[in-house]
């Protein structure tokens, strides 16, 4: 599916909307980013920063997109949103509730220039519920789902910031398949449009189903005690001879045995699924004893196809993995980027504008002759 046919016009900054709209661009949309005329998107001016002085965060998730400036508290220019907004199919806005209305380009307001369109508002806790109109950013959004909680392994220590920010980029994917869904309903159903609120510490709750869902029943998942957080031997992270890492994940009994095997103990072959924790505990130091045995790169060579150990990389070995360059999802050189894993956008590499680069190109094709434009760039 692509959506070449499809105008969004984007009112987000900062990572979650605007990861969102990149997902759309890279499916073939025309993103068009709407940024305030003095400063822009926060994003350009945060670190770390590019060689060339660019906010890299900003880099990541704006590429392909065309920027506008305009200031959405002087009327000219809310009108010249509202008319950018008859020809778009959808608005995507990441403000705190309330203030798109205040700014006079909420829903209704918007639905009035264009009934068909797909608006969606994407904050960190939602249009209601009692944290709606509370600030927040990814750290509090994973703190309110449970997330920060299983990062530890034990009670005893102190809960782990995550390595990337779980909430932003979950929200982000999240209102995404909400906008195609939508458009699709729109194409295949009564032709409308519709609203859409998508938040952030719902989409890091709905990630927690594999760990948080039997506390449904009553239960109460603690940290390094889950099949999948470290509560079981065989599902795990161990230390190499280089002080680096490797991962374990053989939840399923014939890879445990095909790993057992090639490491010539067959007599651990019966302790998969044990639930005694002295078996446990003890399987848990047999396994620490054999991977601080051999570096980690040795124990990757090592791993066959049915014995499921991978290395930790960091964020800049991955990048290089063979793997992922195989997929195609790292571009270097000019227009460096870690692409969408789904995309139908063009091989060409997509440029990420400058800030309002497109106002009076944008601005043409929504009807205004020179000496208007000329009039809004001056104010």
């Amino acid at each position: 599916m692509t959506l070449d046919a499809v105008r969004v016009v984007d009112l987000t900054r900062l990572l979650p909307g605007p990861y969102a709209t990149q997902l759309l661009a890279d499916l073939g949309a025309d993103v068009i980013k709407v940024e305030d005329p003095d400063r822009g998107d926060y994003a350009r001016h945060l670190p770390p920063f590019t060689e060339d002085g660019a906010g890299a965060i900003f880099e990541a998730v704006n590429r392909g997109k065309r920027s506008v400036a305009l200031d959405l508290k002087a009327d000219d220019q809310r009108e010249a949103l509202l008319r950018l907004v008859q020809d778009a199919d959808v608005l995507i806005e990441s403000f705190r509730p309330g203030v798109a209305d205040r700014l006079g380009v909420g829903y209704e307001i918007v639905r009035d220039r264009n009934p068909d369109i797909v608006y969606c508002s994407l904050s960190g806790y939602g249009q209601d519920g009692p944290y709606r109109d509370h600030a927040g950013h990814d750290l509090g959004y994973v703190g309110l789902a449970g997330l920060l909680d299983v990062t530890r392994s034990d009670t005893e220590e102190r809960p782990r910031i995550p390595g990337y920010p779980v909430a932003d980029m979950a929200g982000g994917l999240f209102a995404a398949f909400a906008i195609v869904s939508a458009l699709l309903d729109r194409e295949l159903g009564d032709g409308g449009g519709t609203y859409l609120d998508c938040s952030l510490s719902d989409a890091a709750l709905s990630f927690s189903q594999a760990v948080a869902f039997p506390a449904l029943s009553g239960d109460d998942p603690r940290p390094g005690d889950g099949l999948l957080t470290g509560g079981y031997p065989w599902y795990n992270v161990y230390e190499t001879a280089d002080d680096r890492y490797v991962t374990l994940s053989a939840l399923e009994p014939t890879f445990w045995r095909a790993f057992c095997e090639a490491i010539d103990r067959s007599d651990l072959v019966s302790l998969h699924g044990t639930i005694d924790e002295a078996e446990q505990a003890a399987l848990r130091e047999e396994l620490e004893a054999i991977f601080v045995d051999r570096p980690r790169d040795e124990w990757v060579e090592f791993a066959e196809p049915e014995i499921p150990i991978a290395p930790v990389l960091t964020p800049a070995e991955a990048l290089h993995h063979p793997q992922f360059a195989d997929r195609e999802l790292v571009r270097r050189g000019e227009s460096p980027a870690i692409l969408s894993p789904v995309s139908a956008a063009s091989d060409a590499p997509a440029m990420v504008p400058d800030h309002g680069e497109h106002t009076r190109s944008i601005l043409e094709s929504a009807g205004y002759d020179d000496a208007a434009i000329d009039a809004l760039l001056e104010e």
